[in-house]
């Protein structure tokens, strides 16, 4: 059975809405450029409604040891997703943290599969996104989607999950497709960057369980 993340969760009614409808995970950002960034004292009003069952999953990009710290401790976080960063430096914060790493490997054509390799014995999930443009101020959570058709025979080497312009009306394709273990959405369901709602939420895990 597929499992499924909603990231980018960034208040009570929408953390609730994702636990009440089946999230396995749930996704805080520790990014300021992004809107869906939270601070400290947000990210621990939310990790205290998280049930023990439900993993907290941290995102970050390329991030400062003391970042990680100081959002471990406040997120109560069970696992790290890493955007940006190389091989070496996830599995050093792997040791560093105890904690499993999700490396996110941005994908455009065949080839940029070959980067999850690289994260064998350095991480402990590969997040398969989409890449986006040169210069784009965030590496993901902007509703774009890659040919999910790269991933046909592609052997991978961890565990791993599927992100990337998912919502509740592809969702069922997506994992039809591709067989996805996990399924990670953010900007699908929202209203606007940053702006989680609520029936959205409940339409995407719907989704996914039907699949």
């Amino acid at each position: 059975m597929t499992t499924a993340k909603i990231c980018g969760l960034s208040t009570p009614d929408t953390l609730d809405a994702a636990l009440r409808h089946g999230a396995t995970h749930v996704g805080f950002v520790f990014y300021p450029p992004s809107p869906r960034h939270l601070d400290a004292d947000r990210a621990a009003r939310l990790a205290a409604r998280v049930p023990a069952q439900v993993a907290r999953v941290g995102v970050f990009v390329d991030p400062t040891d003391d970042l990680l710290d100081r959002a471990i401790e406040a997120g109560q976080l069970d696992a790290l997703q890493l955007h940006k960063t190389a091989p070496a430096r996830a599995a050093a914060i792997r040791a560093r943290t105890a904690r499993p790493i999700w490396a996110a490997v941005a994908v455009k054509t065949r080839a940029d599969l070959d980067a999850a390799r690289g994260f064998a014995g350095a991480a402990d999930r590969i997040l398969y996104d989409a890449k986006t443009p040169d210069g784009a101020a965030l590496p993901g959570g902007v509703g774009q989607r890659f040919d999910w058709a790269l991933l046909d025979g592609f052997r991978h080497p961890l565990p791993w999950a599927l992100s990337g312009g998912l919502d509740s009306a592809n969702v069922a394709e997506a994992i039809a497709r591709t067989r996805a273990e996990l399924v990670d959405v953010s900007s699908g369901v929202e209203t606007a960057p940053g702006v989680k709602d609520e029936a959205r939420i409940a339409a995407f895990l719907a989704a996914v369980a039907g699949a």
